[in-house]
């Protein structure tokens, strides 16, 4: 019997003593693999392994990951910063837009077999250089208010002459506002258009005279186009 209880008694101790070996080893490698500043080969299935976490290889991907993340955040923050400065510019700086253009030496004009933009050919004005005398036209260099006015003139060229015009301002194509005249009695007649309106840049706004009507006995300054920009506005179809 006491055999059996010295060999049980033996057998715990080398147990117990097995075990406190194993964790001292362990306890020993954990310290050795903290303190290692040497080169570890990348093998990723073992990253867990006290040696392998300390690698480059093992933190790479999550490292990737965070400075993706920050060069996006970068990227917003730039964007934002540079459609805040392009606003800020829009304000503070003066942006001088302004046309007036005239009917040079033309006694009529019209009629046509169609809608025509009306070309007036002696410009006093174009800051910002938006107004076209070729097409008749005015660009928009800027995006925002602006105020725009149309002199209208005709005369009778013979005793009852029929007066019969119409002038319309348009906007990307669109009519905005008229005038017209449609009479045999008045030997002349004239009108003034006058409108604000709000454009994004590169839009066009012209005065069209209608297909088979015209303006005749033209004086110099009495037919006139005229526009500049009240204030900018942000564009709005520009993604922050």
């Amino acid at each position: 019997m006491r055999v059996l209880v010295y060999v049980a008694f033996v057998g715990l101790l080398l147990d117990t003593a097995t075990t406190l070996e194993e964790t001292s080893l362990r306890e020993e490698l954990k310290q050795a693999a903290i303190k290692w500043e040497g080169d570890i080969p990348c093998q990723k299935s073992d990253c867990s392994c006290a040696f392998r976490s300390m690698g480059c290889c093992c933190g790479n991907q999550e490292l990737q990951s965070l400075r993706e993340h920050v060069s996006e955040s970068f990227l917003n923050v730039s964007d934002r910063i540079n459609q805040l400065q392009h606003e800020i510019r829009q304000v503070i700086e003066p942006v001088n837009v302004a046309f007036t253009a005239f009917l040079g030496d033309v006694n009529c004009i019209g009629p046509f077999d169609r809608n025509m933009s009306i070309p007036y050919d002696v410009i006093s004005l174009n800051d910002g250089f938006g107004y076209n005398s070729g097409l008749g036209l005015f660009t928009a260099p800027v995006t925002g208010v602006y105020y725009f006015s149309v002199s209208v003139y005709s005369r009778m060229q013979w005793a009852g002459q029929h007066l019969f015009h119409k002038v319309q301002m348009m906007k990307n194509g669109e009519v905005q506002v008229s005038t017209w005249e449609d009479n045999r009695d008045d030997p002349e007649d004239s009108s003034h258009l006058a409108l604000l309106l709000a454009m994004r840049q590169g839009d066009q706004v012209y005065a069209e005279l209608l297909q088979e009507r015209s303006l005749c006995g033209n004086i110099k300054g009495l037919n006139s186009f005229s526009g500049f920009l009240v204030y900018p506005t942000p564009d709005a179809t520009k993604a922050y």
